[in-house]
C-alpha cells in the first residue's frame, strides 16, 4: 500500500491494520524467540557433542594405557614365573644330589657294617 493510499483510509482502517500489523509482529516475535530457542538448544547438542568426542578419547586414553599396564603385568609374572622355576629346578637338582650322596654314605655305612669295605 502507498503513502497516498493510506492517507485516504479512515481512522477505523488505519485502527485496523495496525491491529492487525500488532498481531503479525506479535506472530514474528513469537517465530523468532522458537527459532533462537532451536538454535540454543542445537549449540549445546554441539558442545556436548564436542565434549563428548573429547570424553572418548580421554577414555580410549585411559583404555590404551589400562592395556599397557596389563601387558607389562603379564610380561613381569611370565618373567617371574621363569625364574620360580629355574629355582625350584635348580633346588630339586641340589635336593636329588644330597639325597644321592645321603644314600652313597649310608650304602657305605651299611657295608662296613656288615663288614664290607667297598668303594
Amino acid at each position: 500500500m502507498t503513502e497516498k493510499e493510506l492517507r485516504r483510509l479512515r481512522r477505523s482502517d488505519l485502527m485496523e491494520i495496525l491491529l492487525e500489523l500488532s498481531k503479525e509482529n506479535e506472530q514474528l516475535r513469537e517465530q523468532l524467540k522458537e527459532a533462537e530457542k532451536k538454535i540454543q538448544d542445537r549449540q549445546i547438542l554441539i558442545e556436548e557433542s564436542g565434549s563428548l568426542a573429547e570424553a572418548v578419547l580421554k577414555l580410549n586414553r585411559i583404555f590404551e594405557d589400562a592395556q599397557a599396564a596389563c601387558e607389562q603385568y603379564e610380561h613381569n609374572v611370565r618373567l617371574r614365573c621363569e625364574q620360580l622355576e629355574s629355582e625350584t629346578g635348580r633346588k630339586c637338582e641340589e635336593i636329588i644330589s644330597q639325597l644321592e650322596k645321603s644314600a652313597l654314605t649310608k650304602k657305605h655305612k651299611r657295608a662296613k657294617a656288615n663288614g664290607r669295605d667297598t668303594l
